[in-house]
Parts: structure tokens; sequence; C-alpha cells
């Protein structure tokens, strides 16, 4: 068992906790809230309810995606804009994801929300995000809706690299865009449109909707 006893979270979503490994600073150990899973079931339809509860786990829900048939048909190239994940560990605050950290000379690279943030919409972000459209398009790699925090900025010397650390996986409730690769195509068209709307929503102050 890893201990996080007196360590601080480098970060915080609605849903987990982030940690770096203690023994492994190119590792993240993510810990669900139990809070929030509780609510969730407790919110969910009877017939969702008939689910195990912790099919309401971000951490299980993130594995199930990593299974995926993009994943598993471009074994290679699909880590170019994915963080690896690795397994699940035992830890003092539960059961941890463990995944891939991507950082910048050993820092924490900024996601994509803290770099528009700093820069701004910069050319070399633009050419980021259009090989990352590519990327997607290509893999019919499928994510939830893709929030910029949920994007890390990686530094190459040529250039910047878009990489998926979180919200991978179907929001679909009949799951057609997983077996047909029709549907995936839609599918991961309509989250790029979307991905592109938050990014102007972001950067124009949050007004209105970007949905």
């Amino acid at each position: 068992m890893i201990s996080l006893q007196g360590v601080k979270p480098f970060a915080e979503g609605g849903n987990r906790l982030c940690f770096i490994h203690p023994n492994n600073n190119k590792l993240c150990l993510k810990i669900s809230k139990p809070e929030v899973i509780e609510k969730l079931y407790l919110n969910a339809p009877w017939y969702k309810k008939l689910r195990m509860k912790r099919s309401f786990d971000d951490n299980y829900r993130e594995e199930r995606a990593y299974k995926q048939r993009a994943i598993k048909e471009n074994p290679k190239k699909i880590w170019k804009h994915l963080a690896r994940w690795y397994e699940f560990i035992e830890t003092s605050e539960g059961l941890a994801s463990c995944t891939e950290l991507i950082t910048n000379n050993d820092k924490i690279a900024l996601n994509l929300e803290e770099y528009l943030s700093k820069n701004g919409r910069t050319p070399e972000i633009d050419e980021a995000l259009g090989e990352f459209e590519i990327f997607l398009k290509k893999t019919k790699l499928l994510t939830k809706n893709i929030i910029p925090h949920n994007l890390a900025v990686k530094e190459n010397i040529s250039g910047l690299t878009i990489k998926i650390i979180d919200g991978l996986g179907s929001m679909s409730f009949i799951p057609l865009p997983e077996i047909s690769s029709s549907f995936a195509n839609m599918y991961v068209k309509r989250r790029i449109e979307l991905m592109y709307s938050r990014i102007e929503w972001d950067l124009s102050g949050r007004k209105g909707s970007w949905k």
C-alpha cells in the first residue's frame, strides 16, 4: 500500500483528487471521492441502481474506457495524444487509478485551460489542436466532451502536443459509437466541434452557452 499521509493533491476535480506518486514523480494517482460516488448512486434512476455501485466510480469508468477499440487497434500511435493508464494501486486514501503524469522540464504540464489563460490562442497551440483533431478523426478515440482542463499541453522540440489526461470514454447511452465506425465518426466529429466551442467560450469570458 502507498501512503499518502501528508501529501497534498496537486489537482482536484469534481469527482477525483490527483496526487503525484510519492515513489515515482512520473506517475499520477487519481482517487475518487466516496461522497460523490454515493451521491451519484442515490440520485440515479432506479434502473441504473441495478448496476454495481462501482459503476458510478470514475476510476472504474476510466479503466473500461482504456479498453476501447481505438486503443486496441492503435497500440503505438495512440499514446502520442493520450496519457497511459497503468493499474489500480491501493493507497492510504483509497484505491487509486495510476496513470502517466504529463510534465515539462520535471514540472507538471499546464492544462489547456491554464495555457490559454496565460498565453491566449497562439499559432503554436492552434497547430497542436489541428494535429490533435486529425488524430481523433483517424483513431476514432471516444471521449466525453473535451474540456480544456482535461487536456495537457506537452512541450517538445518540434512544438506542442495535446494529450488527454481525463474524460476518456463514450457519453452515448446506447453504445453505437463503440461498435460502429460510422457512428464513431459522427460521435468524434461532434466532440471536436464542442471542443472548439468550449475553447472559444473560455476565451470569451464564458458568456452564454458553449453547447
